[in-house]
């Protein structure tokens, strides 16, 4: 969401283009008609989740099949989170930026904000610092500690739009500081203020969703009930959870 706020902000990347514009074997299946605007609100049709791991090996044959995919449902129509669509919108920022996701972000939004705990395939020398996620008892038969979690990620080569972003509690308050203080940190004008305003507001009625960050649901909200409905945030698979609250500047 980071790297596509920056493209935005350069006029690179237009939300209501069709992903078609940007990756054209995406095209398939009916998803010609899919936006950038569906892959960041969750509501392109594309399915949550496909267990890759259990039939292909490589990078190129996760991509293929996700270009070559059938919707679950017409684009626009309802919400869905979809890893999928993540993933399909790392290609479209790699494309335009010409570089790797992991490499983009850091030199633009990890550098600039001294992230300095912030990566994909952590090294051996940070395991110890990790977290297990899990006892991984099918697949890769290892306890999951330093290495994404994720088995889609995983077969990516640990960096994905969805999944395999390794971080401190510090670094990922310097992120979300930055965008709760309308995009500046410590001057640095990381993000166009209208910008931040517009990705953290929740979009439509379909679902609670901004532009890649959700806000909070009036009830059953990760948020608990403190924050007010002014707020945006997302939760991680592996139990990592992040909530600012725009009313109180406040961030958990």
């Amino acid at each position: 969401t980071s790297a596509a706020m920056l493209l935005y902000d350069e006029g690179k990347l237009d939300l209501d283009a069709p992903v078609v514009r940007y990756l054209p074997q995406f095209g398939k299946n009916g998803k010609d008609k899919i936006t950038i605007r569906n892959l960041l609100l969750h509501n392109s049709g594309l399915p949550a989740w496909v267990p890759f791991y259990k039939k292909l090996k490589t990078p190129k044959e996760v991509i293929d099949s996700i270009m070559n995919i059938k919707l679950d449902f017409p684009p626009g129509t309802r919400y869905q989170y979809s890893d999928l669509g993540m993933i399909t919108l790392q290609k479209v920022i790699e494309k335009i930026s010409g570089t790797t996701i992991d490499k983009f972000l850091k030199k633009r939004v990890f550098k600039p904000l001294g992230m300095t705990h912030t990566m994909y395939n952590p090294s051996p020398k940070y395991w110890y610092y990790c977290m297990p996620t899990e006892r991984d008892n099918y697949w890769r038969m290892e306890l999951m500690k330093g290495k994404v979690h994720d088995e889609a990620a995983y077969l990516l080569g640990g960096v994905a739009g969805h999944a395999g972003l390794f971080s401190t509690a510090d670094d990922v308050a310097k992120l979300v500081y930055t965008v709760l203080n309308h995009g500046n940190y410590g001057g640095l004008q990381l993000f166009k203020a209208s910008t931040v305003d517009n990705w953290t507001t929740k979009q439509t009625q379909q679902s609670t969703r901004a532009l890649g960050w959700d806000t909070k649901s009036p009830e059953h909200s990760s948020f608990g009930t403190k924050f007010s409905l002014n707020s945006f945030g997302h939760t991680g698979f592996t139990g990592t959870s992040v909530w600012a609250n725009k009313d109180r500047n406040v961030l958990v």
